[in-house]
């Protein structure tokens, strides 16, 4: 009896041991959640997660740095300009060490939360906190995440002039080429003023249709932009537009001219598109995440370029003959070198 006692004693003992070092193996290392992983909150634009461009590419950085570095996240889908303020703040409210917004249409909103709560961090993709009138707030706890879109733009544009130059089937040479945008705002037309520059360095005669859907969600809105551009003459439409832009995609395909995605490769979303415009939404937001994971302050403005390989271009559906992809990486470098310049004003 009194040796049963004494093992159950040691037994005892050895079980109060090992509980300490099982809970630290618990809390410690691999690539899962723990007590101590940082928690990220995404808060989208409108148009969400299956817009196949913009707000999917800052999801994907998010995935990416939960793959790497454990954190836990929350993602939350505006429908409206009238979420931002409310989904912002159940981010913080929650307790997440970083929250980002994705969209230069967010910026007052993070302006407005940011000042509510000083100590807590925030990032937004296409711009910074603002007041009111667009004025940069300038707080310590906000980072702005920057593209040059233009130097994407100019890539595309650059391909659009050259096919336009020689044109072969289904192309007719009609030297006009145009761009649907969604809502007019500096992110947009640096896209825009890129894409118009770079198929005028080709030809300084070729003509660029501009429209504005007023739109980033609904794809039949951009659809009809598209048409009347396509009814104008335009052979090659690049869209401007997220979600929205997809109809524009559409449309070109139904007409049987060519189109360009945006900020991800969006060959697969219709069979017209020659190349896309990258933006890479996922690695400035894994970038944020990073450093707030490393304790490592982020710069109050981050900017993402051809010379970080923050933006570019990917190849579409038709291959680029070589005397373009020879055209292309020309202009790329000399960006990329800084001896020239691309303009971000679309030229009147």
């Amino acid at each position: 009896m009194l040796r049963n006692r004494t093992r159950l004693l040691a037994l005892s003992t050895l079980a109060l041991t090992l509980v300490p070092a099982l809970v630290a193996c618990g809390t410690s290392g691999g690539g899962g959640a723990t007590s101590t992983a940082k928690k990220i909150c995404l808060v989208t634009d409108i148009g969400g997660l299956n817009d196949r461009g913009f707000n999917a590419l800052a999801n994907t950085g998010l995935e990416k740095a939960k793959t790497d570095f454990g954190v836990v996240k929350t993602v939350t889908e505006s429908k409206s300009g009238n979420d931002y303020v409310p989904n912002l703040t159940n981010c913080v409210t929650q307790g997440n060490d970083l929250t980002i917004g994705v969209g230069f249409l967010m910026q007052q909103a993070i302006g407005t939360v940011a000042a509510q709560f000083p100590d807590k961090k925030f990032a937004i993709i296409d711009g910074t906190g603002t007041d009111d009138k667009g004025n940069d707030l300038k707080q310590s706890n906000v980072t702005g995440l920057f593209f040059k879109e233009q130097e994407a733009g100019a890539l595309v544009g650059v391909i659009s002039g050259m096919l336009e130059k020689t044109p072969t089937a289904p192309l007719k040479g009609t030297k006009t080429i145009s761009a649907v945008g969604g809502i007019s705002i500096p992110p947009v037309n640096r896209y825009i003023a890129g894409y118009q520059w770079g198929a005028q360095q080709i030809d300084p005669s070729i003509k660029v249709l501009i429209g504005y859907s007023n739109e980033f969600a609904d794809a039949a809105k951009c659809k009809p932009v598209a048409e009347s551009q396509i009814a104008q003459g335009s052979e090659i439409v690049f869209q401007v537009a997220g979600g929205c832009g997809l109809g524009a995609l559409q449309a070109a395909g139904d007409k049987g001219v060519y189109s360009i995605g945006v900020d991800t490769d969006q060959k697969a979303a219709n069979s017209s598109v020659i190349a896309s415009a990258v933006k890479r939404v996922d690695v400035a937001t894994y970038t944020a995440i990073k450093n707030v994971v490393n304790g490592k302050a982020n710069d109050h403005a981050q900017t993402f370029s051809l010379a970080n390989d923050g933006v570019g271009f990917a190849t579409g559906n038709i291959p680029l003959p070589a005397d373009i992809t020879a055209k292309v990486t020309d202009i790329q470098n000399q960006i990329k070198a800084g001896t020239i310049t691309v303009p971000d004003t679309i030229k009147q």
